[in-house]
């Protein structure tokens, strides 16, 4: 279901799915999130399907996603993107890295990065590239990646949630890929060039994403895009704290759930975790009604920063 685009809307937010499984009561929050922060403001709010890494798309589940979402009561602005279809868009942003010198062909394999890095240096076991393709490709070595270069000045993120954060990208990751081995554009590259191009400035997912920010933001400036607003919701956990199993939470209509029933519930379950205060009225209205209470209510201010189940009950 889409919405005409009104005239005179400053506020340009989305919500960018991938169809590698069914949306999940962290796709909830992330949707129910981005929408109200972008409506509030009298914005748009634009869905974009990131079925980029095409070996991991499940067939159907795109069209599954979008009878989700209007089962649950969400509207979206416009046509949808489809990251699959604009790979000459990427292409055209890679060659202009390349033309200006801040990409590079790198010929190392995964196993030749972690012998000669050293141990990796963030909570999520990524090893930071040495640089060894910088200054040219070594003897007898052909391109297999291409990779963006990294300066030594830290990365500030001013994020609506979690705060002002710096993020020293030759520790954390260095020079990063923009064009895979298997001839894909990396995802870095094309949600930059994707949030452009559909001139989105405020953009509101999970925090799961927090540590790719200042890589979009070293991207965006060398391609002379405008950074958007950043606002990092907190993570969905299991009851014991752990990850969450996005099968066993699955908000989809492929996993059975009767939505014109449970989508109000889901939805207020889903502003409270975010530290909102729907009234008690609101019990027993559709998702429609209860996301219109969130578009005209909601503030950024009481959305807490730490990770915690999700309770629907």
């Amino acid at each position: 279901m889409s919405e005409q685009i009104p005239d005179n809307r400053s506020v340009v937010g989305r919500f960018a799915p991938s169809p590698t499984g069914p949306l999940h009561l962290g796709s909830l929050v992330a949707a129910v999130g981005s929408y109200a922060m972008a409506k509030r403001e009298g914005g748009l709010w634009l869905l974009r399907m990131e079925d980029l890494d095409t070996p991991r798309v499940v067939p159907g589940m795109a069209d599954d996603m979008f009878r989700t979402l209007e089962a649950l009561g969400f509207a979206w602005d416009g046509e949808v993107m489809w990251q699959s279809r604009r790979s000459d868009a990427y292409s055209a942003a890679f060659e202009r890295l390349l033309a200006i010198g801040e990409a590079y062909p790198c010929g190392c394999s995964r196993a030749e990065i972690a012998r000669a890095a050293s141990a990796p240096h963030d909570g999520e076991g990524e090893v930071a590239y040495p640089n060894i393709c910088r200054n040219g490709l070594q003897p007898g070595k052909e391109p297999r990646s291409y990779r963006v270069k990294v300066g030594s000045e830290p990365i500030v993120v001013r994020d609506l949630v979690m705060g002002e954060k710096r993020y020293d990208l030759s520790q954390i990751c260095g020079d990063f890929v923009v064009k895979r081995a298997d001839g894909l554009f990396a995802y870095q590259l094309a949600v930059v060039v994707d949030d452009a191009d559909q001139g989105v400035n405020q953009v509101v997912r999970g925090a799961d994403l927090l540590s790719s920010t200042p890589r979009q933001i070293l991207l965006q400036s060398l391609l002379d895009y405008e950074t958007p607003v950043y606002a990092h919701l907190p993570l969905v956990t299991a009851a014991g704290g752990g990850k969450l199993s996005k099968r066993d939470n699955a908000v989809s209509l492929a996993a059975g759930l009767d939505l014109a029933v449970e989508g109000g519930r889901l939805i207020l379950a889903a502003l409270r975790f975010l530290g909102q205060r729907p009234p008690e009225s609101l019990a027993g209205s559709n998702g429609k009604e209860v996301l219109a209470w969130g578009a005209a209510n909601f503030d950024i201010a009481l959305v807490p920063t730490a990770s915690a189940p999700l309770s629907v009950h």
